[in-house]
């Protein structure tokens, strides 16, 4: 379960960063009340093991600022809801952010709700100009826990982000224009490294079509795509 909560975690929210339709906002995801997406997620062999429905569920515009929040919700292969979460997403004029909090689910904060713990970390941007060869800025969390003197850091880095090229892919939702964007994702618990390729394929005014996750070799780890798509 934490490997695919992390895998979630990683997959969708420096994929689908936001829904933002405003012109100062994202070209690549529409923002209205009641968009929904749903995203299957798939094992090496291509066997399902779950699937995550996203539903924009409040848009507010105040300030001279647009935000936005979509709720997630993860049922495991067996059918069960296995948790929750919601999200925050900020136009920054140039593209959208995410807010770095966002990046550990509440299905894994709430393991640490009786100690003492501290999130930080840097918001994940998403520029609406992109273009072959371009590089993206790196982001990443981390989490400090204290427990009865012991201490103990969780760090999420995703680096070496850059737009690969465009091609079109083919998911049960339909057929997609995309840029492809490559990432390094590493992942520091407890003095175990471990460190994920990745590529995410993301289509204009719809977000994420599909994400791969790859063993240091290249080997497919696993892969999510889009299946369901309404506004």
């Amino acid at each position: 379960m934490k490997k695919t909560i992390l895998g979630l975690t990683l997959a969708l929210l420096f994929g689908t960063h936001s829904l933002l339709s405003q012109d100062n906002c994202s070209k690549y995801y529409p923002l209205e009340e009641g968009t929904t997406f749903q995203y299957t997620m798939y094992n090496k062999k291509g066997k399902t093991e779950g699937i995550t429905d996203y539903r924009v569920t409040n848009v507010d515009n105040s300030g001279g600022e647009t935000s936005a929040t979509m709720a997630m919700k993860f049922t495991d292969k067996k059918g069960k809801e296995a948790f929750t979460s919601d999200y925050k997403y900020t136009c920054t004029g140039k593209g959208i952010k995410i807010d770095f909090n966002s990046l550990l689910p509440e299905a894994m904060t709430s393991q640490f709700k009786d100690m003492e713990y501290e999130i930080t970390g840097t918001d994940i941007e998403l520029p609406n100009d992109l273009s072959v060869g371009q590089t993206l800025d790196d982001a990443n969390v981390t989490m400090a826990i204290s427990m009865a003197g012991v201490n103990m850091n969780i760090e999420v880095n995703m680096i070496n982000r850059k737009v690969e090229k465009r091609e079109s892919v083919t998911t049960p939702a339909g057929t997609f224009d995309c840029y492809v964007l490559y990432n390094d994702t590493q992942s520091k618990t407890m003095g175990a490294n471990q460190t994920f390729p990745s590529r995410l394929w993301l289509a204009e005014g719809v977000g994420m079509i599909k994400q791969e996750t790859y063993k240091k070799d290249g080997a497919l780890m696993n892969s999510m795509a889009l299946t369901q798509f309404s506004k």
